[in-house]
């Protein structure tokens, strides 16, 4: 599973120019799966994302939580982070799970995160979105849970 972590100021997916889900500030969390990717995987990255401190403390540092700062999360499902570009200029998406098998799995990392009392809004799995958020910093983090070292 591959997440693309952005701290926003605020967050929002908007479906058919109706607006699906919103977000004052927190995380705005794009989510990729792929066909290797278990229960396990998504345990570890809704663990990762729910403990990440990346909102400053009173000293400038992040060491501030999503808990800590009453944040809340933006979850939108994402197979093209398994975007695979190596040949040629059209990417190829074979690395992406089945649909059904990523929705399953993206619904249980949003249940996941819910079970550390994050506040989760999301879009609409398969569905044409736009989304409009502010990137607060920036501050972008990238996490692969078949990669723990990224």
């Amino acid at each position: 599973m591959r997440l693309v972590i952005q701290k926003a100021q605020q967050a929002s997916v908007t479906v058919e120019d109706r607006v699906m889900g919103q977000i004052s500030h927190g995380f705005m969390v794009l989510v990729g799966v792929t066909h290797s990717d278990t229960k396990q995987d998504a345990e570890y990255c809704a663990r990762k994302v729910a403990n990440m401190r990346l909102f400053e403390d009173a000293e400038g540092k992040t060491n501030l939580s999503l808990a800590d700062v009453g944040g809340a999360v933006l979850s939108i499902s994402q197979f093209t982070l398994y975007a695979n570009t190596r040949k040629g200029n059209r990417p190829s998406f074979v690395n992406a799970a089945e649909p059904q098998q990523a929705e399953d799995l993206y619904e249980y990392f949003n249940e996941q995160l819910r079970q550390y009392d994050v506040e989760i809004a999301t879009g609409e799995f398969g569905a044409h979105m736009a989304i409009d958020f502010i990137n607060d910093g920036p501050m972008t983090i990238l996490i692969d849970s078949q990669n723990k070292d990224l």
